[in-house]
């Protein structure tokens, strides 16, 4: 009894310090505005609970009794969204059996230091597409959101929708290997089975569905230009995932497979390597985001070569790398809807801002590859009206730079601070 009497006097303290909080005062040398592509000079962003209440020039009284930051030396941004990472487990390497000597634990617990570097690079929220373990990301999720975990706001797949021995599997092991049964939770093979499985990962914590509508670079054994789901299987994912109130993404190199995933309805195509005039028209039709991860290439090229991964993996990133960004030129190019996504876990985590220059190499201007990572990516979660801007009633989610991002965006690549939630993250604790 005198334990419930102390847990629960802990717990009303604790109560009492939040609803107490202090509001935060951030003072900033100048704010980007996304929407409109330009500096508001010295700007006092007003915090409470969490949220944004105004942003309006600095001035006298501005303080107002609330905590104070002073920013007045920094560009301030929106904290950066990344469309496509994979926190949990172990980046990348030569050894593609390194998911099954994991753990559950192990994995979670890797996922929590990921989620502190990504964090740590300004990306406020991240879309997280995948994982091999069932479930871990969701974990993950809810350790962050209830405070045990600093790290990103999370939106969850929960594991890959996949055929069998397809682009969401542990493939290319020794012949008699068992793959235990937490890591084959999302393979279906027909649409009956398709219906089930995504029924299943929603009813365990996804927010969104993650669909293989393709071979895979990475994926032992598959070719990232055949589809591996048909148009009709596709949709079988969407409509059980509209009924439950969320969307589909795909994963799609080949064109095939890209216009079969946008045909059925998927919110949008991860990768799209093989994209096609075709497929920039019928996504341009239906509204379908490209989120291209049209840095990796160069990462995978270099770091594959000198760690000894697989010729195969290494012939498959060849193929896709230049036709993918070339893709990705005409479809910006084209006005289709484009978000920020770097697969992050291919390469390490907190190195997310490096696609910045590469999205400008490949077309963008400076403020569009911004917007694609802001605002763009908030409207893609289908959350624009709480993300993506510094604005009054969004969350206060701020980063800091010492430069000006417009003349040079690799700077994001250099981030000097970041408020997540209207707390401000100490990377030293």
């Amino acid at each position: 009894m005198r334990f419930r009497r102390g847990l629960f006097a802990l717990v009303l303290a604790a109560c009492t310090a939040t609803a107490a909080a202090q509001p935060v005062v951030v003072r900033a040398g100048r704010v980007l505005d996304v929407e409109h592509g330009r500096y508001l000079l010295d700007q006092a962003i007003r915090i409470d609970d969490g949220r944004i209440v105004s942003v309006t020039p600095w001035g006298a009284g501005a303080r107002g009794g609330a905590q104070f930051i002073d920013w007045s030396r920094y560009t301030v941004l929106p904290g950066l969204i990344d469309l496509h990472t994979h926190l949990v487990g172990d980046v990348s390497s030569a050894d593609v059996a390194a998911p099954l000597s994991s753990s559950a634990a192990r994995d979670a617990l890797i996922g929590a230091a990921h989620a502190r570097a990504t964090l740590a690079a300004g990306f406020t929220t991240v879309r997280d597409v995948g994982t091999y373990r069932a479930q871990v990301d969701v974990a993950l999720r809810n350790a962050i959101n209830s405070g045990l975990v600093e790290g990103p706001r999370m939106f969850v797949a929960g594991a890959y929708v996949t055929v069998t021995d397809g682009g969401g599997e542990v493939t290319g092991l020794p012949e008699g290997t068992v793959v235990p049964e937490e890591m084959r939770r999302g393979v279906a093979d027909d649409e009956a089975a398709v219906r089930l499985r995504v029924r299943e990962l929603l009813a365990n914590g996804a927010d969104f569905i993650k669909i293989i509508a393709t071979g895979a670079v990475f994926t032992s054994g598959t070719t990232p230009s055949a589809p591996e789901y048909s148009e009709q299987e596709i949709r079988a994912a969407v409509e059980e995932a509209a009924k439950a109130g969320t969307y589909v993404v795909a994963h799609a190199h080949g064109a095939e497979g890209i216009k079969n995933a946008v045909r059925a309805g998927v919110r949008s195509i991860e990768h799209g390597s093989y994209l096609d005039d075709e497929g920039i028209a019928l996504m341009k039709k239906h509204g379908t985001w490209l989120v291209a991860d049209v840095y990796n290439g160069d990462y995978t090229e270099e770091v594959g070569h000198r760690d000894g991964w697989s010729e195969e993996i290494l012939r498959k990133n060849r193929e896709t790398t230049d036709i993918q960004r070339e893709g990705f030129r005409k479809a910006v190019k084209a006005g289709v809807r484009i978000g920020y996504g770097t697969d992050a876990g291919i390469f390490p985590h907190g190195a997310n801002a490096r696609q910045f220059a590469y999205m400008v190499r490949f077309g963008m201007t400076p403020i569009q590859a911004i917007r694609a990572a802001t605002v763009d990516a908030a409207a893609s979660l289908g959350r624009a009206q709480e993300l993506g801007t510094i604005a009054p009633g969004h969350f206060a989610d701020l980063i800091a730079v010492d430069c000006d991002p417009l003349a040079g965006i690799a700077c994001l690549e250099h981030v000097s601070a970041v408020i997540k939630d209207g707390h401000l993250f100490d990377p030293g604790d």
